[in-house]
């Protein structure tokens, strides 16, 4: 293997979590005299955690308030329509197989991210899974990647980054990790990944699982 750890997003390239995404906006936003936001609005609101994509639909002044609705709402739901995308089990099991270290490096909620990992089964496979809220950073931030990779004993030149989003791309650049591919089953397409400097792009995990155990 040319990886020896491999740091997955969560959101759009492991799961897809977007009905329940959606439908938690969907909840807020009415309470606060707002209009309840398309699927597709949501869609491309999200990547850079909750406050940055809530910002995008309230003004600051109610943004707390929308956060505690929405995050009160979520914590009783957040398990109904969620699932695996394609090839991210068969991916995951190859890679831990082959002795390569797994983790989930995401701006999702830490504690949630471990929750849906957990129903879904992938948890085993992962070493560990880190979100917003477990360190006072999230990606881009170099200062995220950094304690990821100390944590997990890992070697940024031997890393690889596979996410869904510029996020993803610019959080592996400034981590100094060795490539950044990327996925379009969640927020971006193939032409925004490209502009941002993703090394790879691929229709989904299967592509991706192909490359690696080549």
């Amino acid at each position: 293997m040319r990886f020896a750890t491999v740091l997955f997003d969560l959101d759009g390239t492991l799961i897809d979590h977007l009905r329940a995404i959606h439908r938690s906006y969907s909840h807020t936003l009415p309470q606060l005299g707002l209009p309840a936001p398309t699927l597709e609005q949501v869609r491309r609101a999200i990547g850079g955690g909750l406050e940055h994509a809530m910002r995008k639909f309230v003004p600051e002044a109610q943004l707390a308030a929308a956060l505690a609705i929405y995050r009160a709402y979520w914590d009783r739901t957040m398990l109904d329509d969620v699932e695996l995308l394609p090839g991210a089990r068969e991916v995951l099991t190859g890679l831990q197989a082959r002795g390569v270290t797994c983790a989930v490096f995401t701006n999702k909620h830490g504690p949630s991210s471990r929750r849906v990992c957990e129903h879904l089964g992938i948890a085993p496979f992962l070493q560990r899974v880190y979100g917003a809220h477990d360190t006072p950073w999230l990606k881009p931030q170099p200062e995220y990647a950094a304690l990821v990779l100390r944590e997990l004993g890992a070697e940024a030149g031997t890393t690889l980054m596979v996410g869904d989003s510029p996020f993803d791309v610019q959080a592996a650049r400034n981590g100094g990790l060795a490539a950044c591919w990327c996925v379009i089953t969640g927020t971006h397409e193939e032409h925004e990944l490209q502009a941002a400097g993703a090394d790879r792009v691929f229709p989904g995990l299967h592509e991706v699982g192909r490359e690696l155990f080549s």
